[in-house]
């Protein structure tokens, strides 16, 4: 977490206006979940990595690794899909059989697995090139300009701080625990982060507790202004943007005509 936003505020797309990353980001993964085929996915997973790693500077090797926080969830979810339990024999179902109820796995469930995984894919790539290249700050500011409600950008922005305190708090418990050798085997390891999750709530309430005080005596009335960096648009971002864009809906609708 901390270094994804280390990264939005350091990388080389750091200096393009907000509003044409996040316009780049969100019309892509529209089009992305809209899209009837696999080949337009695929395409933004591609489009997404070359402008994360080629141009806004990004090493590989961190946004391979971020890229695999969310497969594991992702597979989970392509697996339930791909798996069918039949209770008649179905020569279509390719699996085992136990107690009367066949579990395996079919043609068409595989293709929807690995259609739904890909397009899965293709949709965190995109929010991924937004959050790895702009701050949240800029963002919650792009969304005030649109007119998204008070209550959600305040909520957007003081959820986002908490989960830097929360996570601060669990490393300095981690530090403590760590300086006492409470990891030294595995029973006290597993006693040691017994420990910090039932103590990790309440050190982190109290925390907000002093950061919204905190808050409060410096005038805080409900909405929290930062001074917003001035940023020049360029049409010629804005031009490639609306041509990627195009030709990835055209791509769409040719493959949704004929299916790849």
């Amino acid at each position: 977490m901390f270094q994804v936003d280390q990264y939005a505020y350091s990388n080389n797309l750091r200096r393009v206006h907000p509003g044409e990353k996040v316009a780049y980001a969100l019309i892509t993964m529209i089009i992305c979940m809209a899209a009837p085929g696999i080949l337009v996915p695929l395409l933004v997973m591609l489009l997404m990595a070359a402008t994360v790693i080629l141009r806004a500077g990004i090493p590989a090797r961190i946004y391979v690794k971020l890229l695999c926080v969310p497969l594991g969830f992702l597979l989970a979810g392509a697996l339930t899909v791909a798996l069918t339990v039949s209770r008649v024999p179905d020569p279509a179902v390719h699996g085992l059989t136990f107690y009367g109820f066949t579990v395996g796995v079919t043609v068409p469930g595989l293709q929807r697995a690995g259609f739904l995984l890909v397009k899965s894919l293709g949709a965190v790539s995109c929010l991924y090139f937004l959050s790895l290249t702009t701050p949240v700050v800029e963002i919650i500011s792009v969304l005030r300009r649109l007119r998204v409600p008070a209550v959600f950008i305040e909520l957007m922005g003081l959820i986002y701080r908490f989960i830097f305190v929360i996570m601060d708090t669990a490393e300095k418990m981690y530090v403590s625990q760590s300086s006492r050798w409470g990891y030294a085997s595995l029973k006290t390891a597993y006693n040691s982060l017994g420990q910090l999750v039932s103590n990790l709530f309440i050190k982190s309430y109290y925390r907000s507790q002093a950061l919204f005080t905190t808050l409060m005596a410096r005038g805080y009335t409900g909405e929290i202004r930062v001074l917003e960096r001035p940023f020049p648009l360029s049409k010629k971002n804005l031009a490639l943007i609306a041509l990627v864009d195009v030709l990835l809906v055209v791509l769409a609708l040719v493959t949704w005509r004929w299916p790849l």
